[in-house]
């Protein structure tokens, strides 16, 4: 067994994980965070995507080891005050989602990606979530929602925040 202290959505962990656990499994089975999600356990499908440290990864392709000391963010924990952050709400608005089982993933890639691009064009957003794989949507809605959330993230907007909002990978 090795240690591993992480802080995931701005709580403290110091748990006991076999060297070989996967992030993505200790997220789920250990901290209780099963909006992260198991799809393909490849890294080819994104489901599985969160923060670390500020910067997103697929967590199926990352040992929890790895994680010592860092700080993850999970689809749990983009939320604020009992607020769908901009980006979920734009995903629930433009309806950039059917099944849902890639929203979380999707929701946390394009978070990062304006995060490097905060006013990217469609060409811009389809290339910064190519490693995210959606069977449902044809990616247009997707691509909509990431362009108007970018609108909503900029600096002085107003976002509408009347009442908290529950779409599948996240919320309050």
């Amino acid at each position: 067994m090795a240690q591993v202290r992480v802080t995931v959505d701005g709580v403290n962990y110091a748990d006991d994980v076999e060297p070989r656990t996967l992030l993505v499994h200790y997220l789920r089975e250990q901290v209780g965070k099963t909006g992260t999600l198991v799809g393909c356990d490849t890294s080819n499908c994104g489901a599985c995507t969160v923060h670390l440290n500020g910067q997103s990864v697929k967590s199926c392709s990352v040992l929890a080891v790895q994680a010592d000391g860092a700080e993850v963010t999970t689809i749990e924990g983009i939320a604020r005050d009992g607020n769908l952050h901009p980006m979920q709400e734009a995903f629930n608005e433009k309806h950039a989602l059917q099944c849902g089982y890639c929203t979380p993933g999707m929701i946390m890639q394009a978070i990062d990606l304006l995060g490097d691009n905060p006013d990217p064009d469609e060409h811009e957003v389809r290339e910064g979530i190519e490693g995210n794989l959606c069977r449902c949507t044809g990616y247009q809605n997707i691509v909509r929602a990431v362009q108007s959330a970018a609108q909503k993230m900029k600096p002085g907007a107003h976002t509408q925040t009347d009442a908290p909002v529950s779409v599948a990978g996240g919320g309050s």
